[in-house]
């Protein structure tokens, strides 16, 4: 009996590798190659071959691996899609700036901060894959390879223009495209109830919040027509058939993998080929080091806070620190903070830097009692799927409207960066871990979130092997994704049916007229 055991896992294994697919793997930098990382893994795992398209001055991706082959692009400008560390405080410093002037003029430097970092990410971008299709021997060995399917993030269309010249089956990993939330650009996002992106409305607005997010509809549109558009029509003229166009190119990918949660974001319409995979880069807290076990433990039943800023911004300016630090050396709790910059100089003993740390596994471990976090989507969905509440920091992109979704589930308090003192950060650490409200509707999401019939991660390797198994999902693909805009709104069936109604109004009051016209000569000649 054992004998035919060993027989039949080792069929299903050769089974198993001799179904892999080859999958061109076409990432986003930073805390989003973290993401795509995790399902790399796991393809890997299934006997997928991967190969991934790079820059060479990559930030986070690294040239060798032991799960998948790379391909490093090098172009004349050494640029790969605008990831530069530098960039990100620069943003920050301007967002604590802008949070302090008046609502007016917040607005304005805000979207000249938007129109001057998407003008930077998309030139980049453009250098990026223009230098892959004008390599005749790197598209010669793209197209030699045979790839069954292109796994990229749309955050920037590098991986979807470079689909669409290789006339692959394309799958996302995608929470954000062009200037917004990526179901704007697939499924209705009526503006009434489906807040915009930096509205920092909840999906309760009232008749001036409606207003105000039915501009930034707008604005959004504007963005990616005036902003975005423009940027790639030259490399389209040159590489494709007439007409072709990114927005419709964008909207053509087989399955999109929307690494997105409904415990979290707030429910609105979506189409049948958009999966949802939020949390899929969460896993069981593994042990810790001995000497960080040891400090945990110490905490005794006061327990532990946990504080990180992700992978974008290293440190606060020192007057922010400072005041942190101050607040923690007043709370009972051990801390452990990721921490990188110029040590703070009022730091207590109860407080401990580290300039890396296991964040899910800490999150994870029973010492822990908050994560005191910018607001970025995998720090959170790793607080839900351990049920530890949050005390919100926003600092800069969809980290403010992040934390007002978890904070309208009553699980989490944001201060914000630009009025933050001591007395005001104490007061919101004491009552996350006072008030147990905050810990029980966070123990609920994440109940919630754990209840499915199959996990995020499987549910995405799923749908990836069904694109390469079916060599496309067209048949999940609304129409409505390529009509032009007038025709997905009706516009030209109102514009006729207007034209209608104003001709039978006008013919109706002609016909009047000449009845009337008519009855008069009639009645003058009977007189």
């Amino acid at each position: 009996m054992l004998g035919l055991h060993l027989t039949l896992i080792i069929i299903i294994f050769v089974v198993h590798g001799c179904n892999g697919g080859r999958i061109l793997v076409i990432p986003v930098d930073g805390s989003h190659w973290i993401n795509m990382e995790v399902i790399l893994r796991e393809l890997h795992s299934r006997g997928h071959q991967l190969t991934v398209l790079r820059s060479p001055n990559s930030w986070y991706i690294p040239e060798s691996s032991s799960f998948y082959t790379t391909i490093t692009v090098t172009n004349p400008e050494n640029q790969g899609e605008g990831f530069d560390p530098s960039l990100f405080s620069f943003l920050m410093q301007r967002s604590l700036e802008q949070n302090k002037m008046t609502p007016f003029w917040h607005f304005i430097e805000q979207q000249k901060d938007r129109a001057h970092t998407l003008h930077i990410f998309h030139s980049a971008t453009l250098h990026f894959i223009s230098t892959i299709l004008e390599d005749s021997s790197l598209v010669t060995r793209l197209k030699m390879s045979h790839f069954d399917l292109v796994l990229t993030d749309p955050t920037f269309p590098t991986g979807v223009i470079l689909a669409q010249y290789l006339r692959l089956p394309m799958v996302y990993s995608v929470r954000w495209i062009n200037a917004g939330e990526a179901h704007g650009e697939i499924a209705p996002s009526p503006p009434s109830y489906v807040p915009m992106h930096d509205s920092l409305f909840s999906d309760n607005m009232n008749f001036p919040q409606r207003t105000k997010n039915l501009l930034w509809y707008v604005l959004r549109i504007l963005m990616e027509e005036v902003f975005m558009m423009p940027v790639y029509s030259q490399l389209l003229q040159r590489h494709f058939p007439p007409g072709a166009n990114l927005r419709s190119m964008q909207r053509s990918a087989d399955i999109w993998m929307m690494r997105v949660d409904f415990v979290f974001e707030f429910p609105r319409p979506t189409m049948p080929n958009v999966v949802y995979i939020g949390g899929f880069q969460c896993r069981e807290a593994k042990p810790l080091p001995a000497e960080l076990e040891a400090f945990m433990q110490s905490s005794g039943e006061h327990g532990v806070v946990v504080m990180s800023l992700g992978t974008l911004v290293a440190s606060l300016p020192m007057e922010m620190t400072e005041a942190i630090a101050a607040a923690f050396s007043q709370l009972p709790q051990k801390v452990v903070w990721r921490y990188l910059g110029q040590r703070p100089s009022n730091l207590a003993n109860n407080t401990l830097l580290l300039d890396w740390l296991p964040q899910n596994d800490l999150l994870g471990h029973p010492k822990t009692r908050a994560f005191v976090a910018h607001g970025g989507t995998n720090g959170l969905y790793e607080a839900i799927y351990h049920g530890v509440p949050v005390l919100g920091l926003p600092l800069l992109f969809d980290q403010f409207d992040n934390l007002i979704r978890l904070k309208r589930r009553g699980a989490a308090r944001v201060v914000e960066a630009t009025s933050l003192n001591t007395e005001n950060f104490l007061e919101a650490l004491r009552d996350m871990l006072e008030n147990p409200s905050y810990r029980d509707n966070m123990q609920r999401l994440s109940q919630l979130h754990h209840d499915k019939p199959l996990s995020p991660l499987d549910t995405a390797i799923f749908w990836i092997e069904y694109v390469i198994r079916n060599k496309g999902a067209a048949h999940l693909r609304s129409v409505g994704s390529s009509l032009p805009w007038y025709c997905y709104h009706s516009i030209d069936v109102v514009v006729f049916l207007l034209a209608v109604s104003v001709a039978s109004l006008w013919a109706l009051i002609y016909v009047c007229r000449l009845l009337c016209h008519w009855r008069c000569r009639t009645k003058r000649k009977v007189e």
